[in-house]
């Protein structure tokens, strides 16, 4: 399985489907039919289509986004494998691909073209998901291919069965109850995660805004809440299979809550209580419309001990104006008035924001607007994106700034943001960091202290999964280096050993890729009853080749 990503229980028993849902598509036997609009369910079938035994092939899964899309993708390739799918990492191994899209970007819709491109090339099964094709199901580029809605991703097992007998499935419907949105598919499905000490949680899909570029709306529409009690259910039975780490994620995490008349100081509150010793939270990213009511909440949470003091408040531009033209429902006042309030109460917290620059309206004045708020408060992290003009959106009908003006203004802004330097007053601190990846060069551990602030240590096996205390002998633009305390020991979170990398979890007997034995009867009875369908074909194809002979004789 691989991601790309532009950021770098109680024994509860999970079903694993084994068979196809119980509501049946409709068959299409026509040459070109129309692509299903959203709620609609389509299977067009080929003229022939290959006798398979389900779940012996191997898949490819990879992709694009944002943390709420990894985790999209962790579940596909969860229920696939307990479903007995082998996921493999080599792309040209597998029988099938599985491609999960990102739409925020132009440059991540093309890497997702080309490699639907290069799979046909090469002769392989493709099946789509994520925002690329929820959002815009008729693209010519998907003609043909089954499709995952971003809600539907509890029956991958089901498209891809029906992809490999040569069929093309589309499933863009929204989850409901009563005639309600609800989150998606449920929380506590097989999934196998990228990182086995990090449990990513969506406790909600869709926003209450409408912002005027974003192409997101399209594909995860209104904002759809989990209940509390799913989400905690899904964090308790994530730190029993060794997470030490989960990260909260949604288009907007603020608006958690507001469908379904509860908040996000009420769900925060009830997961610090399922919190093991030694393990944290980070909370995802928030506009700032919606985090304004509960500031003095969010404040006592962030300092709780098992929460990371991190936020991350994409601000978009320092420019009234250029909010107003970009729908974001907010003032620059409103924006500095979460940061101040948060940097008084919670002293050290990190926020991180966002810029777009060369937004269709933005003057220079506008521009220079953006580059005091970013001076004023030098964000540790900055995100820095030129506008791109996302087909289907207000924003993309506007009159483009020349893109000369908007690299500049890229350039401008980078450059402020390389001038200082946010680690080097902590040089000498002691530190607790909990340990939980690999660096990109492959040379050290990754730890994150209080603040999320990226920490750099040896790489000794025993320190992965680990709190160790270090002293800070180094710091750079975007990490420190610590060197460990040899008086101190590492210390594991108060958490269960962490699943090996890519067994699945969620299944009974936490973890167990091998299922329990009646989990086995049933799969064997079914690849029986598949292998007995399956001769039976060739039988019947043979007695009509015997037929057609002894005829023309």
């Amino acid at each position: 399985m691989e991601d790309i990503e532009d950021l770098a229980g109680l024994g509860v028993d999970v079903a694993v489907p084994r068979h196809r849902n119980s509501v049946m598509p409709r068959v299409r036997r026509r040459k070109k039919a129309p692509v299903a609009k959203e709620g609609e369910e389509e299977v067009r079938c080929q003229d022939t289509c290959d006798s398979i035994v389900p779940g012996t092939q191997s898949v490819f899964v990879k992709t694009w986004g944002c943390a709420h899309n990894s985790s999209d993708g962790e579940y596909m390739a969860g229920q696939l494998a307990a479903y007995g799918y082998q996921i493999v990492e080599d792309k040209h191994l597998a029988d099938v691909w599985l491609l999960n899209s990102c739409t925020v970007k132009n440059p991540a819709e093309d890497h997702f073209r080309n490699e639907i491109k290069a799979g046909r090339e090469a002769g392989k099964k493709v099946v789509v998901a994520g925002c690329v094709p929820q959002g815009a199901p008729r693209s010519e580029f998907l003609e043909g291919l089954s499709v995952i809605g971003v809600q539907q991703i509890d029956r991958v097992v089901e498209v891809v069965e029906e992809t490999l007998k040569g069929n093309s499935v589309r499933l863009l419907g929204q989850k409901k109850e009563a005639g309600k949105k609800t989150g998606g598919a449920s929380l506590l499905l097989p999934k196998v995660r990228r990182n086995p000490l990090i449990e990513i949680i969506s406790i909600n899909t869709g926003c209450l805004n409408q912002c005027s570029y974003c192409k997101t709306k399209h594909a995860r529409g209104e904002l759809g809440s989990y209940p509390i009690e799913e989400v905690v259910e899904r964090a308790r039975q994530s730190f029993t299979e060794g997470v030490c780490e989960v990260w909260l994620t949604s288009e907007d995490t603020g608006a958690y809550g507001r469908d379904i008349g509860v908040t996000l100081p009420q769900l925060l509150w009830q997961l610090v209580e399922v919190i093991p010793e030694g393990c944290r939270l980070r909370l995802g990213m928030t506009n700032p419309p919606y985090i304004l009511d509960h500031l003095k909440d969010i404040a006592e949470i962030m300092k709780h001990p098992r929460v990371y003091a991190f936020l991350h408040v994409p601000v978009q531009s320092g420019s009234d104006g250029v909010l107003g033209e970009m729908r974001r429902e907010y003032t620059v006042k409103d924006f500095s008035t979460v940061v101040d309030f948060l940097k008084e109460r919670v002293p050290g917290i990190t926020i991180a924001t966002d810029i777009i620059c060369g937004f269709p309206t933005e003057t220079e004045e506008d521009f220079e607007e953006t580059l005091q708020l970013c001076s004023k408060y030098k964000f540790p992290s900055l995100f820095i994106n030129q506008f791109y003009p996302r087909p289907g959106t207000p924003a993309a009908r506007m009159k483009r700034i020349p893109t000369k003006e908007v690299k500049n203004r890229t350039r401008r802004l980078t450059e402020l943001f390389q001038s200082y330097r946010p680690y080097d007053h902590k040089l000498g601190e002691r530190q607790t960091v909990l340990v939980t990846e690999e660096s990109h060069d492959k040379q050290h551990w990754v730890g994150h202290n209080k603040f999320y602030e990226q920490v750099l240590v040896p790489k000794k096996d025993d320190f992965l999964g680990k709190l160790v205390e270090v002293e800070i002998m180094e710091t750079g633009k975007h990490y420190m280096r610590g060197r460990p305390i040899h008086t101190s020991r590492p210390k594991p979170p108060s958490s269960a050993e962490p699943l090996a990398r890519g067994v699945v979890s969620g299944l009974s007997g936490v973890g167990d890729v091998h299922h329990t034995k009646q989990d086995l009867l049933k799969q064997e009875r079914y690849i029986i009853l598949s292998f007995i369908l399956l001769i039976s074909a060739l039988l019947v194809k043979l007695a009509w080749v015997c037929f057609k002979m002894l005829k023309d004789f």
